[in-house]
């Protein structure tokens, strides 16, 4: 090719992401920060409260569970929503809305965690593979929730407070109050959170019928109902320091959270959401991150042989 041939040539088109990459993006699985570090703390307390010691095994099976079903949770959020976000600015990106996953891809995809999930949970204990389903429904009712509810926020954290609640499961093979009371202090942080995350989408919503309390109660109900979630959280956390025995480190990090939630609700407000994504990926991933660590100094000090 002459350099006059490459004057006038088209310039390449962009490669697209492959397949695996496109699905990874679509059901954003770094985002399994906000999880896994409360399912690791109920696994290991019970762990401490059984042995005294760290089983590696059952930890990479209760991470594999959750990473499955969170990702066939996402991709069926995202299937299921994919006309509503093709009508949202924010979400038109989307890689189901522009085409970079096909839905017979992302519904493979979905099938395939599912079955991860399902491979897990059997491995664990027969409990756990019994009350798999029961984890799975509020994964699919959750995208549907938008339709017929103004409260989607709250079955979002239904969902999620099952992780803990499961990781405990999946150590012991038996119920645990203590996990229930964490479990719930998961749902209703993460419902909290959610409730600032959809404040973003108040005029999509409203245009084309979505159900959330921003959008039927308006934006500064939605950050007094997140604020008022997170005082709870900080209650429930509070609880489940005393119902299991916590010690110094562990009251650490809930002094940690207090003051991120302190931040988070300071950065965001009913006239400036300009900080909303800090508020909801930075300060939410971080305080995941930080009750985890000082969660696992704290056994580790009380004895836990890791």
């Amino acid at each position: 090719m002459t350099a006059a041939d490459e004057a006038v040539a088209p310039a390449a088109a962009p490669r697209r992401p492959g397949r695996v990459r496109a699905f990874l993006r679509l059901v954003m699985i770094e985002h399994s920060v906000f999880a896994l570090p409360f399912a690791y703390i109920a696994a290991l307390t019970a762990m401490f409260q059984v042995s005294g010691r760290v089983d590696w095994w059952t930890l990479l099976l209760v991470t594999v569970a959750m990473v499955g079903l969170r990702t066939f949770a996402m991709a069926a959020n995202r299937i299921i929503d994919r006309e509503i976000d093709a009508r949202n600015p924010r979400t038109a990106g989307r890689e189901l809305v522009t085409g970079a996953v096909s839905v017979r891809s992302a519904w493979t995809g979905a099938l395939i965690a599912l079955v991860v999930f399902l491979g897990a949970a059997a491995l664990l204990n027969p409990l756990c593979l019994a009350l798999a389903p029961v984890a799975v429904v509020p994964m699919v009712v959750y995208p549907y929730g938008k339709r017929f509810t103004n409260f989607p926020h709250a079955i979002l954290g239904l969902a999620q407070a099952i992780g803990p609640v499961g990781a405990w499961l999946a150590v012991t093979g038996a119920w645990s109050w203590d996990a229930v009371i964490l479990g719930l202090a998961v749902g209703v942080w993460i419902g909290g959170f959610d409730l600032i995350f959809a404040c973003q989408d108040v005029d999509a919503d409203r245009a084309h019928g979505v159900l959330s309390v921003p959008a039927r109660f308006g934006i500064p109900a939605a950050l007094y109902g997140a604020r008022g979630s997170h005082a709870v959280t900080a209650a429930l956390l509070v609880w489940y320091a005393l119902a299991t025995g916590a010690g110094l480190w562990f009251w650490t990090g809930l002094v940690i959270v207090a003051v991120a939630f302190l931040y988070e609700h300071t950065i965001v407000k009913p006239g400036d959401l300009s900080r909303l994504n800090r508020a909801f990926f930075t300060v939410n991933g971080f305080i995941g991150i930080a009750l985890f660590v000082c969660a696992l100094l704290d056994l580790v000090v009380r004895g836990l042989t890791v």
